[in-house]
């Protein structure tokens, strides 16, 4: 099935970001979880205490139902772009934007979109846009946390969340 890609976004904490992503027709799965830092297989509290991973979403998509382009749209409408090493109330490099891809087939569709997307702003994008170096699954209470608790923290609106996807084409 050359239909089905993942892509990984990093939107703060990923427990809203992931909820999101799940939202979106065309998204197969979203998982939490830790890429491109400076060790292997990191816990939480060390991707907590510095260790350089950002938390992220991995998001496996049919591209039959819906394009690279298309699901950067909806990331890019619950991220604050220009915020350095913050989403919400969540500070720290952990929490950090960011695009990362496995085909570079993706790259220039992801550099096509910041460009777009950089004529809204006169700051420069704080979004990263790297080839995926590792990813780790975030450990298992973290993975749907919103389902499981539904009055939890997220930085994303969750009434914004579903008037977004709420025309969904």
């Amino acid at each position: 099935m050359s239909n089905i890609k993942e892509i990984y976004l990093a939107g703060g904490c990923f427990w809203g970001t992931e909820a999101f992503m799940q939202r979106i027709n065309g998204v197969i799965d979203a998982e939490s979880g830790y890429a491109n830092g400076g060790s292997l297989n990191p816990t939480y509290k060390d991707v907590c205490n510095g260790s350089g991973h950002a938390e992220v979403v991995k998001v496996t998509y049919d591209a039959e139902k819906i394009s690279l382009a298309k699901l950067l749209d909806y990331y890019f409408k619950v991220i604050d772009p220009i915020s350095v090493n913050q989403q919400g109330a969540d500070k720290g490099i952990q929490y950090r934007t960011g695009i990362y891809y496995v085909n570079p087939q993706d790259s220039p569709i992801i550099t096509q979109s910041l460009a777009e997307l950089q004529k809204a702003y006169t700051q420069p994008l704080a979004v990263e846009n790297e080839m995926l170096e590792h990813y780790f699954p975030a450990e298992e209470y973290h993975q749907d946390y919103l389902d499981k608790n539904p009055n939890g923290y997220c930085h994303i609106d969750i009434q914004l969340m579903n008037e977004i996807l709420k025309n969904q084409d």
